[in-house]
């Protein structure tokens, strides 16, 4: 209870989800997204974490009464399907379910300012349950990890959303209904790599572990900033 209750702890927790929100937000260059909105989208993404929280209790429970936790099939299923599958599906579903028919949606880098929020807004929560439980190193720890983690695999997701709402406007709708797959499959695929390498137990996975963050956060990086200056209106 103690750290509940310690303001430093709860800093440490929000903080680096802040600091990531500020960055898109500045680098939305064309017309900033108005903040009521912004905080709606981060709302959602503290809702989704509940949600997911109880799909992944759900799916361990089955998988559990089926495999063998050491097995690579299990891990593989659980990293992939249970984590993966429920955090960035029920961000998806939030994110679209608030933004695809606002009017405020008018630019394609919308879509990355709006992904990244509802990704931070579940990394905020989740980080805040986390160290409460477990304290200041693990702060500090997911601080460069799991929050510019979520923040990542928003950024995918969000890529391939504002795409597809290009598409939609221009009339095409089946390519836009492949962008909104591939919004949900890109930050999967890349959750469930990320949860798999760091959940083995093992020391050279470790330093692909490291290699991995730092490859998805500069490519992450490179994404906004390019993006940000190519983004055009599309209404």
């Amino acid at each position: 209870m103690f750290y509940f209750y310690n303001p430093f702890l709860i800093a440490a927790a929000v903080i680096p989800a802040v600091v990531l929100m500020l960055y898109v937000y500045r680098a939305d260059r064309l017309e900033k997204e108005p903040w009521p909105l912004l905080f709606s989208l981060l709302i959602q993404g503290v809702i989704s974490t509940s949600l997911a929280v109880f799909t992944e209790r759900l799916g361990s429970r089955l998988l559990n009464g089926m495999l063998s936790y050491d097995t690579w099939t299990y891990q593989i299923l659980m990293n992939f399907l249970v984590v993966g599958l429920s955090e960035e599906g029920f961000k998806y579903l939030f994110l679209k379910r608030r933004t695809w028919l606002s009017p405020d949606f008018n630019c394609q880098f919308d879509g990355v300012v709006y992904a990244v929020f509802v990704s931070l807004g579940f990394a905020l929560w989740e980080n805040i349950d986390y160290v409460v439980m477990y304290g200041l190193h693990t702060a500090m720890v997911r601080s460069v990890t799991a929050v510019p983690g979520h923040a990542c695999f928003g950024v995918f997701m969000g890529t391939w959303y504002g795409l597809a709402r290009r598409y939609e406007n221009y009339g095409d709708a089946e390519k836009s209904k492949r962008c909104r797959r591939l919004a949900v499959v890109c930050p999967v695929l890349l959750h469930g790599v990320y949860d798999l390498i760091a959940t083995v137990e093992s020391s050279p996975l470790s330093w692909v572990f490291v290699l991995f963050i730092l490859t998805l956060f500069l490519v992450s990086f490179v994404m906004i900033r390019r993006q940000s200056r190519q983004d055009h209106f599309i209404r």
